[in-house]
């Protein structure tokens, strides 16, 4: 077996700020990448707090990033949006103003583009099933449950 590379404070701390510059990242990813480097928690700690203080790390603007692009590129609606998230420990309160970002006239445009989309591909005769199909897509991606009926029944009625 091979041994792993160990690392002083200041070269893990070097490598997170790179590692930090080339994409948002939230805590969570952080910890578990300097916990992969096997660095001792007192350095873990040391460490995020500089990359806090100088910017380097922020959860608001790593929220705000993930919920622009999983929106705009995987077309993902808020429920799933949040989810993901949370999954990330990102407060509440910046999970919220993230989700504020999403204009509702962007969002209900982008839920129509989907949903009829979506519609096209789906080969079933029976309307039940058919509508069950869309259904089941659009709530998987994150749409809310009264949005995703509605849309729904105006599709296929």
């Amino acid at each position: 077996m091979i041994p792993r590379k160990t690392y002083t404070v200041d070269e893990a701390r070097k490598r997170m700020e790179r590692y930090c510059v080339y994409q948002e990242r939230c805590h969570k990813e952080v910890h578990q990448k300097l916990y992969e480097m096997r660095m001792i928690p007192e350095a873990r700690d040391q460490i995020v707090v500089h990359l806090i203080k100088h910017n380097f790390l922020n959860e608001e603007r790593y929220a705000k990033a993930f919920v622009n692009g999983k929106f705009r590129i995987k077309k993902w609606g808020r429920q799933r949006l949040k989810l993901e998230l949370k999954r990330k420990d990102i407060s509440k309160i910046n999970i919220a103003t993230a989700l504020k970002e999403i204009r509702d006239e962007e969002y209900h445009k982008t839920l129509d583009a989907i949903a009829e989309k979506r519609l096209i591909v789906i080969k079933e005769s029976n309307r039940q099933k058919k509508r069950k199909k869309l259904a089941d897509f659009l709530l998987y991606r994150g749409w809310e449950s009264s949005l995703v009926y509605e849309k729904v029944k105006d599709l296929i009625p």
